[in-house]
C-alpha cells in the first residue's frame, strides 16, 4: 500500500477540513508503529509546508506545482489522492508557523538538527527553486521554517550551499569543513556525510521511498563538492610534505 493511500484514508478517517489537525493527530494514532509515524509525518509536513511556501513569493507558479509532483514521485492512481491533499493545505486558514511547531514536534528526539526534519528542509528547497531562483520571501520563509524546527544556522547553510547558487557554491561549506581541513580530516568527513545520507539510510530515518530525488540529488550535491575540494586538498597536502622533506 503507497504511502498516499494511508494518509488519504487517515484524513478520511478525520473527517477534517484542516491538515492542521491531521498533524497533530499522527502523534497519538501511530505510536504503534514508529516506521509508519515517521513516513507519514514527512509525508503530511512536506504536504502542508510546501502548499504555504509556494505562496511566499506571491505566486504559485505551475514549476512549483510540477518540482511538488517531481519530488513525491506520484504514481498515476495517486495523483487525485495527493491533489486533495495539497488543496486541503492551501485552503487551509492556518498559518505555516502552526505546521512547523507541530511538524517539529514529532521529530521524536527532540534535539537539535534533527535528520527528519532537517529532510522535509531539504525537500521544501527543492520547490522553492523550481522556478529558477530561490525568491526572498521563500529563503524568509525556509529560514523561519529552520529556526522552529531546531536546525542550526550552520546546518541552515549546508542545506541552503546545496540549492542557492550565490555567485558560486561553496563546496566547502556543503561538506562542513573548514578551509584549514587536513585531506585526512576532510575525507573522513566526506565518508561521513556519504554514509549518513545515502538514500537506504535515509529510508531507514523515515523518508519514504516515493521521496527518494531528494536523497540522491543529495548524495550529488556532495560528491560534486567533494570532486572541487579533493585535488585542492591533495594540493596542499603535497605542498607541505615538500616543505618538510
Amino acid at each position: 500500500m503507497s504511502i498516499w493511500v494511508r494518509i488519504s484514508d487517515f484524513v478520511s478517517a478525520k473527517a477534517t477540513t484542516a491538515l492542521t489537525g491531521v498533524v497533530e493527530a499522527v502523534r497519538t494514532v501511530f505510536a504503534g508503529d514508529p516506521a509508519t509515524r515517521r513516513r507519514v509525518a514527512f509525508s503530511i509536513a512536506m504536504i502542508a509546508l510546501s502548499a504555504k511556501m509556494a505562496k511566499a513569493d506571491g505566486v504559485v507558479t505551475e514549476s512549483e506545482v510540477d518540482a511538488f509532483r517531481e519530488i513525491f514521485d506520484i504514481p498515476a492512481d495517486d495523483a487525485r489522492r495527493v491533489s486533495n491533499l495539497y488543496n486541503l493545505a492551501k485552503q487551509d486558514v492556518a498559518g505555516y508557523r502552526v505546521y512547523a511547531e507541530q511538524v517539529a514536534g514529532l521529530c521524536g528526539t527532540g534535539a537539535p538538527d534533527c535528520p527528519l526534519l532537517i529532510d522535509v528542509l531539504d525537500g521544501l528547497f527543492h520547490i522553492a527553486k523550481a522556478d529558477g531562483v530561490v525568491h526572498p520571501n521563500e529563503l524568509e520563509f525556509l529560514t523561519d521554517v529552520a529556526t522552529i524546527f531546531g536546525i542550526s544556522g550552520v546546518e541552515f547553510e549546508r542545506v541552503t550551499a546545496r540549492h542557492v547558487d550565490r555567485g558560486q557554491r561553496d563546496p566547502w561549506r556543503i561538506l562542513g569543513l573548514d578551509r584549514d581541513a587536513t585531506y585526512a580530516d576532510a575525507r573522513r568527513r566526506y565518508l561521513q556525510l556519504v554514509r549518513e545520507n545515502h538514500p537506504d539510510q535515509m529510508m531507514s530515518r523515515g523518508l519514504p521511498e516515493e521521496f527518494v530525488k531528494i536523497a540522491n540529488d543529495r548524495i550529488a550535491a556532495i560528491n560534486d563538492a567533494w570532486e572541487l575540494v579533493e585535488p585542492e586538498l591533495k594540493a596542499v597536502a603535497g605542498e607541505a610534505g615538500s616543505r618538510s622533506a
